[in-house]
């Protein structure tokens, strides 16, 4: 959510936010709603004190002065009653309007329409050579016994599988290991409920617009979703909270399981698990103060996180600033880190960083006392530590050697138990 007072100050820098992020909304038309929602306001209660004034002067009059008193006080609780009717469906039409308007991007951010004019600022890695027909990851999961998207689909529908084997323990792995990693790093592990209610989804920018992406429980539990990433909840932890400026940062990484309906990408990455309902991610959290400056250098804390993660696993990366177009409507400043994927013959996302300043704090209702006794919004962050299965697809297809073997990266050696390759069925 934005600041109200600095929309109805700079209402350009929030014209020129709906055009840079591509998203259709009228400016003009929502400050005109909130000029008639301040005018009722404002009338109503000028209208309740002039009621609160004539019923301490009814006692004292008698005759005809008591009757067009109470004439007049019946005109006026008449339109009190219009007007509270009418400042209901305004306030109802503001409040939900409101969370419609992006936040204006950083200056920093490139324009453009979609993914494709994000910019890259750097690759690291080099991409390996072979001098062997590769397979893809689906295949290699067949032959290795790693995966099973045949039965998934059978059990669960479209764009769902079956980790198994030593395809179930990599994965596993991969968590285990990022887990450690960022626990070292001083942020909290969070392993947070998978349901929410609307008021959390709402909070972290997620609704309205995102609905058809979420999972929603049925009539007996109205109003619960399952949650797409752990930042959902892990963000609202402190929601309606006020806390104190020595508290901060707050680093937290959540552990969860994901789940997502993909709406509206049917024909699109279907192969494979690149794209499915569930998932897991280990998601990197910041709660800090109001500065600019400060979360500025968290934004990099989390993005090299997440950037030695990648390295430790030996994968080969680049780092995008996303355009306007790609960016979400709380975000102001976003990278993406793509992982070079060979069945794909391209670097593909697989972390997204963000930068939201208060835009969540103040749907969060999150604040802190800072040192002058004030009242602040907080700023708050984050980024994909690891997601998987999606990045088991890089590490298997880069690792894949002529024997038809799959050599499992160093770091994750001892969280395999020793393992040290990953054999065909029936030769181990």
């Amino acid at each position: 959510m934005i600041d109200i007072h600095h929309l109805r100050e700079f209402p350009q820098i929030y014209k020129d936010a709906c055009t840079k992020k591509r998203i259709k909304f009228e400016i003009d038309s929502f400050l005109k709603l909130d000029e008639e929602r301040r005018a009722a306001l404002t009338r109503t209660e000028t209208v309740r004190s002039q009621m609160n004034t004539l019923n301490k002067e009814v006692p004292k009059l008698s005759g005809k002065e008591k009757e067009n008193l109470l004439g007049e006080l019946k005109e006026l609780s008449t339109e009190q009653k219009e007007l509270t009717s009418k400042l209901k469906d305004l306030e109802e039409s503001w409040q939900r309007d409101q969370l419609l308007i992006p936040a204006p991007p950083l200056d920093i951010v490139p324009d453009g329409k979609d993914d494709t004019e994000n910019v890259e600022i750097r690759r690291v890695g080099e991409i390996p050579k072979f001098d062997f027909p590769l397979l893809d990851h689906i295949e290699l999961g067949e032959k290795l016994g790693l995966i099973d998207v045949e039965r998934g689909v059978k059990i669960a529908g479209a764009r769902n599988y079956f980790l198994t084997g030593d395809g179930a323990r990599l994965h596993h792995a991969v968590l285990q290991f990022a887990i450690q990693f960022i626990s070292k790093r001083g942020y909290q592990l969070m392993e947070p409920p998978h349901i929410v209610q609307y008021n959390a989804m709402m909070g972290t920018g997620y609704f309205p617009g995102g609905e058809e992406m979420a999972y929603k429980l049925d009539s007996r539990d109205e109003g619960r979703f399952l949650i797409g990433t752990s930042e959902v909840p892990v963000a609202a932890y402190h929601i309606d909270e006020l806390l104190q400026q020595k508290e901060l940062p707050k680093r937290y990484s959540g552990y969860s399981a994901c789940y997502r309906r993909e709406a509206g990408t049917y024909g699109k990455d279907t192969r494979g698990l690149y794209r499915v309902h569930q998932f897991y991610k280990v998601e990197q959290v910041v709660i800090c103060e109001a500065d600019a400056k400060v979360s500025a250098q968290f934004h990099k804390e989390l993005l090299q996180n997440s950037e030695e993660l990648l390295q430790a696993f030996e994968l080969p990366y680049r780092v995008v600033d996303v355009c306007s177009g790609d960016m979400g409507q709380g975000q102001i400043y976003k990278n993406d880190i793509e992982t070079w994927m060979p069945s794909r013959n391209a670097y593909s996302e697989t972390h997204s960083c963000s930068t939201l300043h208060s835009f969540q704090a103040r749907r969060l209702n999150l604040r802190y006392k800072d040192a002058d006794g004030k009242n602040q919004y907080c700023h708050t962050l984050n980024n994909t530590l690891v997601a998987s299965p999606r990045v088991l697809i890089p590490i298997l297809e880069l690792n894949q050697q002529k024997d038809g073997t799959v050599r499992i990266p160093r770091a994750l050696i001892p969280f395999m138990g020793g393992q040290e390759v990953i054999v065909p069925v029936g030769k181990k």
